[in-house]
C-alpha cells in the first residue's frame, strides 16, 4: 500500500497472490473487502493455513508459528476456569448412603474431608498405613463385597516429596502416591469417580512460580491417562498451593466433585481455578548458546532410532564432540551380520529370523519375529550413531547400565567423570511403552514402564549430585503427549512423564541448571509408532505424525533457544487429545448467559461454549439498524465495525467470568480486515479469549480474536480473522498519571475546524468525535466534541474502554497523516492501550499525538493533567489515491503550523 499502487495493479497483485498460495478464483477474495495490500496479507494467512483460528487444537492466533508452521512450539500455560458457579453438575451425589475410598495424606486436609463427608451421612473407607499392592487390592475386594462404592479420594499427593535423593524414601513416596492408586482404580468399579489432589503450587506447575513439588507429577499424568479410558466417569486432579488450609482443600474437593466435568486438571490459586492450554511461543535463538565443538553429552536411551537421529544431528553441529551413550543394551557390534542385513534387506532378514526361531522349537508368531528384530534395529540404529558422531570427528563411550538401578546408574556416572571434568548437556531419551487398558495392566508391567522413564531420571539427578559433577548445564528430558494430555492405555507412561515434566518444572525453579521437557508427538517412518496399524489409528485420532526432518532438529533448537527452559509440546494436529469431556466444556451456558444479559454490553452477546484448554467463545449479533457504531461509521456508504468497538469486545469478552478484575492494557492488536455490513444486514461477530496466568504478580492475560462468517452466491462459508489482540487484567486501574495539558487555542483560523475534518472523514455524528485539531511544536492536539449522541444501544449500559477516546485519538493521528501524505489511512495496529482510573475528568479532554517515524503515540488529557489512557505504536494502512487538494487545503494549513 505504500507504493501507492492503483487499482488495475492491485488486482494483478491479487491474482499472483491466488497463484503463490493456490487460493481458487472465487468471490471472497474481492478488492472491495479488502482496500489495501495489509489487509490482504491478513485474509491469505488466513486462508493459507498460516493462523487458524483460536480452538482447543490450535492457540491464539496473536502468536506466531514456530519454524514450521504444521507444527508450531507450544508451551503449557496456566488457563484461566470460570468461577464453579457458572458450571454445570457432574452428576456425582454425596449423600447418606454414599461409600468413598480415601487415601489420606498427613497433613490435615483427609482429615476435614472425612468430617465434611461424614456430615453429608457418607461413608469413608480410608486406607491406613502403606499396604502392598495386594493387601490394597485384597482390603478394596473386601470393602466392594459388603457393598458399591461411589468414588476414591487420593490425597497421598499433598504431602510433601521428602529427599528425592534419598533412594528408600523416594520409592516409599512412589508406592503410596502412584503405584497404590493405580491398584486401587483398577479395582474399583470403572463407574467410581476418582478426584486426586497435588500440591505443586496451584497452577500444576506452569507459571513463573513453577513446580514445589515434583512427585506429584506422577499421579497427575496418571488421572489425566485414566480420563481417556473412563469417559463417563468423573476423573479429576485438582492442584493447590503450598499453604493451602486442610479445611480450604476439603471444601475445594467437594466442590470440585459436584460441579464442572469439563476438565480433568484443575488449580486452586489465588481464589480462582486454573487448567492447562498451549500456546504458541517461537523459539528465540540466542547465539551465546550455539552448540561448540567438542561439547560433552550424556545420553540415555541410546538405541532408539529417534534418538540416533537427535545424535546425528546435534554431532554434525558439534563436531569433535564426546557422547557418553547409555543403554540397557549391549553395545553393537560392527561385525554382526544381521546388523548389515536389517540394513539391506530387512524383509529378509525377518524370514532368517523365522527358521531360525522354528528350528529351535519356537512357535513362531509375528510378534515373535517383530520382537527379535525390534532387538536387532537397537543394535543398528545404536551402530549408526556411533558411526555418525565418529563422522564427525567425535567420540563416543558406550555403557550398558539399566536406569531403574540407582547403584548401577551411580557407578555409570561415576564412570563418565572419570572420562573428563564436565558434563555440558544431558538428554534422559529412555523410555519404555506398553499400552494397555488399566483392567489389563498387570502391576508388575505399570512398574517396570514407569521406572524407566521416571525412575531413571529420578537416579539420573540423584547420581549427578551425588557425584558433585560439573554440570550439566542444561538438561532436556524427553516426555510425551501422553504425559501432557493423558492418553488411554498409557496410565503407567503418562505417569512417568508428567513426573518428568514436574521435575524439569522445579529444576528451573530452583535455577539449578536449564532443563527442557519435550512433549513428543508420535514421529512417522522410524520409532515404534510408525509401525503396524500405529499410524492409521493415529490418523483416525486425528493425530499428526512428526517427520523425521524436523523432529531431528527439536532438541538443537531448545539447546540453543533464549529463556529459562520448560515444557515444549512438539506435535501437529493433536485430534482425539484436545477433545472436550463435556459439549460446553463444562459450562452452564444458560445460568451465565442470564448474568451477561444483565449486563447488556454492546459487544458481548452470547455465550457459545468454553474449551477444556480455556477458549471462551461468545456469538455476538451486530446489527447497523440499532447501533450507532455501525450505522455512523460508514466506508463507502457500507457500514464497518470501527477497531475500537473490537477493542472494546475483547476488554468485555475478557472480563466476563472474573469478578473483581478489570483491563488494565491492551498489546499487539491487529486490524487484520475490515468487518462490513453488506445492504446493512446484521451479522454475527464470533469473539474468543483464553485467559492465562501473565507475566506480572496479579495478572492474568487474555489471548483474543474477533472472526466472521460470510455465505456468498455460489461459494462455500468462509470465515476471516477480522481482529487479534491481547488484554491484560488486574484488580484495579493503576492510579492516574499526570502530563502538561494543552493549552486550547483560540479560533484564529490556524487550527483545523470540524466541518473542514468531516468533509473529508467518512464517520457519522456518533463518531464525529473530534471538534478541532491544531498542531503544538511537535504534536499534534484533538479536542473531544462536546454533547455527543449516543454510540451504542442501550445507551445507559456503561462501557469498559471509552472507545470513543481511543477513536479520538485515531482520527487526531489521522489528521496529521493527511497533511503530511495526502493520504487516509485505516487503523491497522496497536502496540499498546494503558488505561488508568480513579478520580474525576477534570474539564475538557483532549488527544495529545506525537508521531515517531513509523507510528504515532497519544494520550488522553483533561484539563488538569490527568492522563486517562496512554496509546503506543498506532500504526495505518493506506488507501490508495489522493484526496481532492481542496479538501486537504485546511488540513494542510493546520498541520503545518505549531
Amino acid at each position: 500500500a505504500d507504493l501507492g499502487i492503483d487499482t488495475v495493479k492491485q488486482a494483478e497483485v491479487l491474482a499472483a497472490i491466488r497463484e503463490v498460495y493456490g487460493i481458487e478464483r472465487d468471490d471472497s477474495l474481492k478488492l472491495r473487502d479488502y482496500p489495501t495490500l495489509n489487509h490482504v496479507v491478513g485474509f491469505v494467512r488466513d486462508r493459507a493455513g498460516a493462523a487458524k483460528p483460536i480452538d482447543s487444537a490450535q492457540p491464539p492466533a496473536t502468536i506466531p508459528a514456530a519454524d514450521d508452521g504444521r507444527f508450531p512450539r507450544r508451551i503449557p500455560v496456566a488457563v484461566l476456569r470460570p468461577p464453579l458457579e457458572y458450571c454445570v453438575p457432574t452428576g456425582v451425589m454425596l449423600e447418606r448412603g454414599s461409600r468413598v475410598v480415601l487415601m489420606p495424606d498427613t497433613g490435615g486436609a483427609a482429615a476435614a474431608l472425612v468430617g465434611a463427608l461424614q456430615d453429608r451421612g457418607a461413608e469413608v473407607l480410608a486406607i491406613e498405613g502403606e499396604p502392598t499392592v495386594e493387601e490394597l487390592e485384597a482390603q478394596i475386594g473386601r470393602w466392594l463385597a459388603a457393598g458399591s462404592i461411589d468414588g476414591a479420594y487420593w490425597l497421598a499427593a499433598l504431602d510433601d516429596d521428602g529427599s528425592l535423593g534419598d533412594a528408600g524414601e523416594r520409592a516409599r513416596a512412589l508406592h503410596v502416591r502412584v503405584r497404590l492408586l493405580a491398584a486401587a482404580a483398577r479395582t474399583l468399579p470403572e463407574t467410581a469417580f476418582l478426584v486426586t489432589g497435588t500440591r505443586l503450587g496451584g497452577r500444576h506447575g506452569y507459571g513463573r512460580a513453577g513446580a514445589i513439588g515434583v512427585l506429584g507429577g506422577a499421579v497427575t499424568g496418571f488421572t489425566k491417562a485414566l480420563s481417556h479410558e473412563r469417559t463417563d466417569t468423573l476423573v479429576k486432579a485438582i492442584d493447590f498451593e503450598a499453604g493451602a488450609a486442610p479445611a480450604e482443600v476439603a471444601r475445594a474437593l467437594l466442590e470440585e466433585t459436584s460441579r464442572d466435568p469439563g476438565a480433568v486438571e484443575i488449580g486452586q490459586a489465588d481464589g480462582l481455578r486454573w487448567s492447562v492450554g498451549l500456546l504458541a511461543v517461537p523459539a528465540e535463538p540466542l547465539p551465546a548458546r550455539e552448540l561448540a565443538a567438542g561439547s560433552v553429552f550424556l545420553v540415555t536411551g541410546a538405541a532408539g532410532s529417534i534418538v540416533q537421529s537427535v545424535i546425528a544431528d546435534l554431532a554434525a553441529h558439534a563436531p569433535r564432540s564426546t557422547f557418553h551413550l547409555l543403554d540397557v543394551t549391549p553395545a553393537p557390534d560392527p561385525r554382526d551380520p544381521q546388523l548389515a542385513k536389517f540394513a539391506q534387506d530387512p524383509e529378509a532378514l525377518k524370514l532368517e529370523l523365522a527358521d531360525r526361531l522354528a528350528a529351535g522349537g519356537a512357535r513362531v508368531t509375528p510378534k515373535l519375529i517383530e520382537r527379535e528384530l525390534a532387538a536387532i534395529e537397537r543394535g543398528y540404529t545404536a551402530l549408526t550413531a556411533i558411526r555418525e558422531v565418529e563422522r564427525t570427528g567425535g567420540r563416543v563411550h558406550w555403557h550398558e547400565v539399566d536406569l531403574t538401578d540407582g547403584d548401577a546408574v551411580a557407578a555409570t556416572v561415576h564412570s563418565v567423570l572419570a572420562t573428563g571434568d564436565r558434563i555440558d548437556a544431558l538428554l534422559h531419551c529412555a523410555g519404555l511403552e506398553i499400552s494397555h487398558p488399566l483392567p489389563d495392566k498387570r502391576q508388575q508391567e505399570f512398574d517396570r514402564v514407569f521406572d524407566v522413564k521416571a525412575g531413571g531420571w529420578l537416579n539420573l539427578l540423584a547420581a549427578l549430585e551425588g557425584a558433585g559433577a560439573q554440570g550439566p548445564g542444561v538438561a532436556v528430558a524427553f516426555s510425551s503427549i501422553a504425559g501432557r494430555f493423558g492418553n488411554r492405555g498409557q496410565t503407567d507412561y503418562a505417569a512417568a512423564n508428567d513426573l518428568v515434566c514436574k521435575s524439569v518444572a522445579r529444576i528451573n525453579r530452583e535455577g539449578r541448571m536449564r532443563a527442557i521437557a519435550l512433549d513428543w508427538t508420535a514421529w512417522a517412518e522410524i520409532g515404534m509408532a510408525s509401525r503396524g496399524s500405529i499410524p492409521k489409528v493415529m490418523a483416525a485420532a486425528g493425530i499428526e505424525m512428526l517427520p523425521p526432518a524436523i523432529g531431528a532438529t527439536v532438541v538443537r533448537r531448545e539447546l540453543t533457544a533464549a529463556g529459562g527452559g520448560g515444557e515444549v509440546v512438539v506435535a501437529g494436529e493433536l485430534g482425539a487429545l484436545l477433545a472436550g469431556r463435556h459439549e460446553t466444556g463444562g459450562l452452564d451456558l444458560e445460568r451465565v448467559n442470564e448474568a451477561l444479559a444483565a449486563r447488556r454490553a454492546p459487544m458481548a452477546g452470547r455465550i457459545g461454549g468454553f474449551t477444556a484448554d480455556g477458549v471462551l467463545s461468545v456469538l455476538t449479533k451486530l446489527d447497523p439498524g440499532r447501533q450507532p457504531f455501525l450505522a455512523d461509521h460508514r466506508i463507502d456508504g457500507t457500514p464497518v465495525l470501527p477497531g475500537v468497538m473490537g477493542m472494546e469486545g475483547f476488554a468485555e469478552v475478557a472480563n466476563l467470568l472474573v469478578p473483581g478484575f478489570t483491563p488494565v492494557e491492551l498489546d499487539d492488536v491487529e486490524l487484520l480486515a475490515p468487518f462490513k455490513f453488506y445492504r446493512d444486514e446484521p451479522r454475527i461477530a464470533m469473539l474468543c479469549a483464553r485467559l492465562r496466568a501473565g507475566d506480572r504478580d496479579g495478572e492474568l492475560v487474555a489471548d483474543c480474536e474477533l472472526t466472521g462468517r460470510r455465505t456468498l452466491t455460489g461459494a462455500a462459508e468462509h470465515e476471516t480473522r477480522h481482529f487479534t489482540g491481547r488484554v491484560r487484567l488486574a484488580r484495579r486501574l493503576p492510579a492516574t498519571p499526570s502530563a502538561p495539558a494543552p493549552a486550547i487555542p483560540a479560533v484564529d483560523g490556524r487550527s483545523l475546524e470540524r466541518p473542514d475534518v468531516y468533509s473529508v472523514y467518512f464517520h457519522g455524528p456518533a463518531y464525529q468525535v473530534l471538534d478541532r485539531a491544531w498542531r503544538r511544536q511537535d504534536e499534534i492536539v484533538g479536542l473531544l466534541a462536546r454533547e455527543l449522541p449516543a454510540d451504542h444501544d442501550p445507551a445507559e449500559s456503561p462501557m469498559v474502554l471509552s472507545p470513543r477516546l481511543i477513536e479520538l485519538c485515531f482520527q487526531t493521528a489521522g489528521v496529521w497523516e493527511l497533511g503530511a501524505t495526502g493520504r487516509m489511512g485505516l487503523p491497522m495496529h496497536v502496540d499498546r492501550l494503558e488505561l488508568f482510573g480513579n478520580g474525576e475528568r477534570a474539564g475538557r479532554l483532549r488527544a495529545v499525538v506525537t508521531p515517531r517515524d513509523d507510528a504515532v503515540d497519544a494520550q488522553i488529557v483533561d484539563d488538569a493533567g490527568h492522563v486517562w489512557l496512554r496509546l503506543e505504536g498506532y500504526r495505518t494502512s493506506q488507501l490508495p489515491g489522493q484526496l481532492p487538494a481542496t479538501a486537504l487545503a485546511p488540513i494542510r494549513s493546520a498541520m503545518e503550523g505549531g
